[in-house]
C-alpha cells in the first residue's frame, strides 16, 4: 500500500460519461472530487493508523487486564469501540460513505425527469428489457440500504424511475476512489481477462450475469464475447432500466435485462456456457447461496464454466486484526450478510449445489482499469487495501492458481 501522500487520485470528470449519465455542473463536480479525495486520504492515510492504534495501544492495554491477547475479532472490536482514535477513524469513514451516497443521490433527483426521459427514449421498443412487476424483493435486500444507499437499489421515486441506479453508478466514483475505472467496469474486464486466460477454448453462446444491476461489469463480457447472447439477472427494476439505456446507447444490443432472482430466474436448463457474478454473493443470505448456487448448476450447459468476483473469505491463516478489520463494514456500512459470507466454506458450497470437487478453482485478481482514462498524475487507492495487506504474507495458498499475493478481490467458480 502506498504512503506517498503526494499524489492525488483521479478527478471526477473522468468519470466515462453516456447518454444517461448524468452531468454535473461545477459545484457538483467539486463536491464529488472533494469526497473522492476524503475517502483516499482515509484509506491511505488514517486507515494503518487504527492497525498502530490496536498494537500500540490497545493490544497490550486488553492483555494487561486479561492475561492474553485477543482470540476474536469480537474481542477486538469490543476493545477497540474504547479507544477515541478508532471513534474518530471509524465515524469519519461511516460518514464520508453516508455523505458521497447522499450527495450522489441529489445529483440524481435533480435531473429525475431528465433521466427518465433519455432511458425511456432507449428503451422504448425493444425486446431487451424485460420487468416484472410482480416481483417480490427479497427480505435480504429489502432489510437495509445496502452500503448507505438511500432506499437502495429498488426505491422508485416516481413511475419509470431511474434514479437509484444513476446514484449506484456516480457513487462508484467517490466511494471507490476511482479504483473501479472510469467505467466502473474494473471488476468485469479482470473476469473478461481471466475467461480468456484461463478458459481459452470457452467460446459462450450464452452468458448470464447474476445480480448484475446496470451491466456495468457485464458489458466487458459483452465486447470479449461479442457473438454471444448477454442476459443480465437482477431484482431491481430502476437498475434494470437504466442498465439496458445504457447498454443500447453504448452501441450494445446483444444484452438483454430481465428481472428475477439469481436462484430463481426462469431459463431453459443447461442453456448457459458462462454464469457470473461481481459483488453479488455479500449482499444475499445463506439460504440464497444454496439455492442459488444450485440453480445456476442446473442452468449450466455441460462444458459451461461458472466464475464469481468477490470479497476475499476468511481460512484458518487470516489474522484475527484483518477479520476485524475487513467485517467492519457490516456494523458501519449496511452490509448485514458481509461476516457470515466470510466463514461460509464456498468450495463446499459449490459441492453441496452439485458441482463435481476437482472441478472448482479459485484464483485472486485486482480491478482492470482501461488505459489512458485516467491522468498520469493521479493514483489508485482503494477504501478496502488496508484491511488485507496481510494475505500476502499468510503463506495462504489457492486450490488451482498457486497463491494469494495480495490481492484484493476473490475469483472463485467451477466448470460443469
Amino acid at each position: 500500500m502506498s504512503q506517498d501522500t503526494g499524489t492525488l487520485p483521479p478527478t471526477f470528470d473522468r468519470a466515462d460519461g453516456h447518454a444517461v449519465f448524468p452531468q454535473t455542473d461545477h459545484d457538483e463536480t467539486a463536491r464529488m472530487n472533494f469526497l473522492t479525495g476524503l475517502n483516499v486520504h482515509i484509506g491511505r492515510t488514517l486507515s494503518p493508523g487504527v492497525r498502530t492504534t490496536y498494537e500500540q495501544r490497545v493490544k497490550p492495554a486488553y492483555e494487561k487486564a486479561n492475561g492474553a491477547a485477543p482470540s476474536s475479532a469480537t474481542d477486538i472490536r469490543k476493545a477497540m469501540l474504547l479507544d477515541p482514535n478508532y471513534q474518530q477513524w471509524a465515524a469519519l469513514r461511516r460518514n464520508t460513505q453516508e455523505t458521497s451516497q447522499q450527495a450522489s443521490r441529489e445529483i440524481a433527483l435533480r435531473r429525475v425527469d431528465t433521466l427518465s426521459a433519455e432511458a425511456d427514449a432507449l428503451n422504448d421498443g425493444r425486446n431487451t428489457l424485460s420487468l416484472d412487476d410482480n416481483l417480490t424483493i427479497p427480505s435480504y435486500q429489502a432489510a437495509v440500504d445496502n452500503h448507505l444507499m438511500p432506499g437502495s437499489y429498488y426505491t422508485e421515486a416516481v413511475d419509470g424511475d431511474v434514479t437509484a441506479a444513476a446514484t449506484y453508478e456516480i457513487s462508484l466514483f467517490p466511494i471507490g476512489g476511482a479504483s473501479f475505472g472510469a467505467k466502473g467496469d474494473g471488476g468485469g474486464r479482470a473476469m473478461a481477462n481471466f475467461v480468456r486466460d484461463r478458459f481459452p477454448d470457452l467460446n459462450p453462446k450464452r452468458i448470464v450475469d447474476m445480480g448484475g444491476g446496470i451491466g456495468g461489469n457485464t458489458l466487458p463480457l459483452a465486447a470479449a464475447f461479442p457473438d454471444a447472447e448477454i442476459i443480465v439477472v437482477d431484482t431491481a427494476a430502476p437498475m434494470l432500466r437504466y442498465g439496458h439505456a445504457r447498454a443500447q446507447s453504448m452501441g450494445y444490443g446483444n444484452v438483454s435485462f430481465v428481472q428475477g432472482l439469481a436462484e430463481t430466474v426462469d431459463l431453459e436448463p443447461g442453456s448457459i456456457d458462462l454464469i457470473v457474478s461481481v459483488m453479488f454473493w455479500h449482499e444475499t443470505s445463506t439460504k440464497t447461496v444454496s439455492e442459488a448456487l444450485a440453480h445456476m448448476h442446473s442452468l449450466l450447459a455441460p462444458g459451461g464454466v461458472m466464475l464469481h468476483l468477490e470479497q476475499p473469505n476468511f481460512d484458518a491463516a487470516t489474522p484475527t486484526f484483518e477479520r476485524f478489520m475487513r467485517d467492519w463494514d457490516a456494523y458501519y456500512n449496511n452490509e448485514p450478510f458481509w461476516p457470515k459470507l466470510h466463514t461460509l466454506d464456498m468450495f463446499q458450497a459449490m459441492e453441496d449445489a452439485g458441482f463435481d470437487k476437482e472441478n472448482l478453482f479459485d484464483a485472486g485478481t485486482e480491478a482492470d482499469i482501461e488505459p489512458g482514462r485516467f491522468q498520469p498524475w493521479s493514483t489508485i487507492v482503494t477504501r478496502h487495501r488496508h484491511e488485507t495487506k496481510d494475505l500476502g504474507d499468510t503463506g495462504r495458498k489457492l486450490s488451482t492458481l498457486g497463491g494469494y499475493k495480495g490481492e484484493r478481490w476473490w475469483l472463485f467458480g467451477a466448470t460443469r
